[in-house]
C-alpha cells in the first residue's frame, strides 16, 4: 500500500507543477480577453470543487491523497482509491489537452 501512495505523491509532483504553467497560461489569455468560460471541469466530472484555474482542483486531489493515506479502513480504501486515481487521469489528460492547445 505505501508503494501505491508513494506513486500517487509523485505523480501529484507533476501535475502540481503542470496546473502552475497551465494557471499562468490562463492568466495571460484572460489578461488579452481570452478564456471566457466559466470552470475547467464540467459539474458530473467529480470534483467538489469548480474554478477557472487548475490550482483548487490541484488542492482537492492533494487533500484526498492526505484522506487515503490516514485510511485504516480496507474496505473504503480501494473506492477512495479509485476517486483519487480518475481525478488524477482527469487532471493529466486535461492539462496535456490544454497545453497541446496552446502550441496551435
Amino acid at each position: 500500500m505505501q508503494s501505491i501512495l508513494d506513486k500517487l505523491k509523485d505523480n501529484m509532483q507533476v501535475i502540481y507543477r503542470r496546473a502552475l504553467d497551465a494557471d499562468q497560461s490562463l492568466a495571460k489569455l484572460h489578461q488579452q480577453g481570452q478564456g471566457k468560460f466559466q470552470q475547467v471541469f464540467a459539474d458530473d466530472a467529480g470534483f467538489e470543487v469548480q474554478s477557472k484555474r487548475f490550482g483548487p482542483y490541484v488542492e482537492e486531489l492533494a487533500r484526498d491523497i492526505v484522506t487515503l493515506e490516514n485510511q485504516t479502513d480496507t474496505e473504503t480504501f480501494e473506492p477512495q482509491l479509485a476517486n483519487v486515481v480518475r481525478k488524477m487521469e482527469l487532471l493529466f489528460s486535461t492539462l496535456a489537452g490544454f497545453k497541446d492547445s496552446l502550441k496551435g
